[in-house]
């Protein structure tokens, strides 16, 4: 299993946009083969700063969707409401 580490900082004022847009987003990732399970944080006194920590059964999974057409569609919405590119992270368990 490996867990991705999306960081994205949000326009001013289009918070409650966002988080439309995410929860789209999660909505429609939860079809996608693979996926595990996920959550939206947003940092303690830092609004604009985002946070997205998903589970996928393996990078195979992860790479189905991150080129899918289904995420491509909810990124459209996305991507406009932020302030810079969004920062991607993989991990896996160590043992």
């Amino acid at each position: 299993m490996i867990k991705i580490i999306i960081e994205r900082r949000i326009m001013p004022g289009l918070e409650e946009e966002y988080e439309q847009a995410a929860r789209e987003a999660m909505r429609v990732s939860l079809g996608a083969r693979g996926f595990v399970g996920g959550e939206s944080l947003v940092e303690r006194g830092r609004n604009d700063h985002r946070l997205m920590i998903t589970k996928w059964r393996d990078m195979r999974a992860w790479k189905e969707w991150y080129s899918s057409e289904a995420r491509t569609m909810a990124m459209q919405r996305i991507l406009p409401l932020l302030t810079e590119e969004e920062s991607i992270r993989i991990y896996e368990a160590s043992y």
